[in-house]
């Protein structure tokens, strides 16, 4: 076989590097899931959970808060794509997103453990917050400040306020859930609907 044969048949090495970084993330959040605190959590845990070696990890992650940070934002869906045409529409697919994500029961045990240590690690968090929160914060903005520039929603529009009636009712329907099964799937539409009528023209 000649080298330029060896080298076509030599399998790619992106794959199995893709796999590793899933196998790691899985393992950093099936620990903090398990009731391991953030400052319980050590490299070695998670690469024998991973079934890696320490150095793999390294490699990816410098350290312990960065891996637990971009564990966590895994845990969040992308920001949807809006159709850009509805106010409405587009902020019930934004509540959609949050409800679904936030309101899987793993995705709650593990943020709930991991966010009761959020004072202890605030490098983390706060990457977290840039990485997962911030994203869906400016596309929420963006439809309401829309909502202002065409008329769909008053000219004196509280934005921020606007923004955390919205998120913060959903956020309340999610922690009081019993499980996923709880939250119906309209609960994002008359959420909208019932704030949209304080915020119309």
């Amino acid at each position: 076989m000649t080298t330029t044969e060896t080298a076509t048949a030599r399998p790619a090495g992106r794959p199995r590097s893709e796999k590793a970084e899933k196998a790691i993330i899985e393992a950093t959040l099936d620990l903090i899931g398990e009731g391991m605190g953030v400052s319980e959590l050590s490299i070695e845990a998670i690469a024998s959970r991973a079934g890696v070696g320490k150095t793999t990890i390294y490699r990816r992650w410098s350290n312990k808060e960065d891996l637990v940070a971009d564990a966590l934002a895994s845990l969040k869906a992308p920001v949807p794509t809006l159709a850009g045409v509805s106010v409405r529409d587009d902020l019930i697919a934004l509540l959609d997103t949050m409800m679904r994500e936030s309101g899987q029961d793993r995705t709650r045990c593990v943020m709930n453990i991991a966010m009761s240590e959020s004072d202890r690690y605030p490098r983390l968090f706060e990457k977290f917050m840039k990485q997962a929160v911030e994203p869906r914060t400016a596309a929420m903005v963006a439809v309401l400040e829309r909502g202002v520039e065409t008329g769909e929603l008053r000219a004196d529009l509280d934005v921020r306020l606007s923004l955390g009636t919205l998120a913060g009712a959903m956020m309340w329907h999610i922690k009081r859930a019993a499980g996923e099964d709880d939250l119906a799937d309209d609960l994002p539409g008359r959420i909208v609907d019932s704030v949209l009528r304080g915020l119309a023209p």
